[in-house]
């Protein structure tokens, strides 16, 4: 009988799976067709879990792990895959809960150094300030030097950060006791204009050193355009909380998307990967095949990307948001790029349908991209009310993105195929749209 901590040599089948004496056994980032040398590290009832210790012989898939923190941080889960392999097998994931036609994943212009928004916690290792990731399901900051998704700036602007909260004696915040001034430090890069946003997470109002801390760290970095005091004194995980505080700039950076300029507050919802975010708002705008007279629904609109992005196609587009500040971020974007036939509204995007169904507002067409949770089975009852034909659904989770569309299809939408975009390189997450429609007359 297998206990913790033995070590076994094991095979994987062609499905990945691995058996030991008719044992199943999960192995953590295995493949197929692989031998391993495997450590077991949990027996329960559900099943026996181990970690590969050493590959035998390997799946020509199989990559080269650069990142020495990868097993704890959980960010890049398929970074033991080549990147071809990881579209494929986040193409035959999605394929085993659904029958719909799947397209190939279309793969991310850049697969590194991507993400123009990072958000880091700090602690305290041997009287020094570690900047660093939170564990994978955990509160736990796991330390690091640099990261294969961030660029090589903002690694840089988190070591000075680091060196200056200790040279200005400043304390880190401690979640069990809360106490301490520094909580996080959030980067924001513009992929476009190269601007960078610094904000600052703190505690507290009272930052001592605040003119010289802010005079050093533009100083070592002078493409920082603008950093902002974030007070958040809140017991939380979110981390952004309270008042902010512009310390140096206008508060904000700017970047384009699909030629169009956006402004970006703190705040700010704006898609991680600038360049797959053009491939998929363009495909989004082009499943709508939007003539020059229909009026458009962007719900869930944020900062009012995707519904400036269609405005040229369309007579009108309506953007709906529940945060107030992105509604204003969204009002300002639409100055800023002279959109003339487009307007936003601060609201809850179900009652805004229902609203305008009550008042015979006519809606030819519906964009929605919510959170990861989806959507609601009351939003989809409001859609049906307002007898939208057309529907472009975006989603970062195709999991509740087929709950949905289930929804919809009670109402008689139909739903035939799914597009898939690769946002995230590395990890298991995919982003999807797909085009909903509804025959029959007003």
């Amino acid at each position: 009988m297998l206990k913790i901590n033995d070590i076994i040599e094991v095979s994987t089948n062609s499905q990945g799976e691995c058996f030991y004496k008719r044992e199943k056994i999960k192995v953590i980032n295995a493949l197929p067709e692989e031998k391993l040398l495997v450590k077991v590290i949990k027996i329960t009832k559900k099943g026996i879990e181990a970690k590969i210790e050493r590959v035998l012989i390997a799946n020509a898939n199989r990559s080269d792990i650069k990142c020495n923190i990868y097993d704890k941080c959980g960010g890049c889960a398929l970074l033991h895959m080549n990147y071809e392999y990881q579209l494929a097998y986040k193409k035959a994931k999605l394929a085993k809960k659904t029958k719909m036609k799947l397209h190939d994943v279309v793969a991310s212009p850049q697969i590194y150094h991507y993400r123009n928004k990072i958000i880091l916690g700090f602690k305290m290792i041997n009287n020094k300030v570690i900047a660093g990731l939170y564990e994978e399901d955990s509160h736990r900051i796991v330390g690091y030097n640099s990261c294969l998704l961030h660029d090589e700036i903002s690694d840089s602007i988190v070591k000075t950060i680091c060196k200056l909260i200790m040279k200005y004696h400043l304390t880190i915040y401690d979640e069990d006791r809360r106490v301490g001034l520094f909580r996080h430090v959030m980067i924001r890069k513009s992929y476009y204009t190269k601007q960078y946003m610094v904000v600052l997470v703190v505690s507290s109002s009272l930052f001592p050193g605040r003119n010289n801390f802010v005079k050093e760290l533009r100083q070592a970095h002078p493409m920082i355009t603008t950093i902002v005091q974030n007070v958040n004194k809140r017991s939380t995980s979110i981390v952004l909380e309270g008042e902010e505080r512009v310390l140096f700039g206008k508060g904000y950076i700017e970047d384009k998307l699909d030629g169009k300029t956006f402004r970006i507050s703190s705040r700010s919802f704006f898609q991680i990967n600038v360049l797959q975010a053009e491939n998929l708002y363009r495909k989004a705008i082009a499943l709508l095949n939007l003539k020059n007279n229909e009026i458009v629904l962007d719900a869930y609109c944020g900062t009012g990307t995707i519904g400036i992005c269609a405005s040229q196609y369309a007579g009108k587009v309506i953007g709906v948001e529940l945060n107030r500040q992105a509604v204003g971020d969204a009002i300002e974007n639409a100055k800023i790029n002279n959109i003339k036939n487009i307007r936003f509204y601060h609201e809850d995007a179900t009652k805004f349908m229902i609203m305008c169904a009550k008042n015979n507002v006519k809606i030819d067409a519906l964009i929605m991209d919510p959170t990861r949770d989806g959507s609601t089975y009351n939003f989809v009852q409001a859609v049906n009310k307002l007898k939208i034909k057309k529907i472009v659904y975006i989603s970062c989770n195709p999991d509740t993105q087929l709950r949905d569309i289930e929804r919809f299809k009670q109402m008689g939408y139909k739903c035939n195929e799914m597009f898939l975009f690769d946002m995230f390189c590395h990890s298991n997450h995919l982003e999807s749209i797909v085009l909903l429609t509804k025959e029959g007359k007003r």
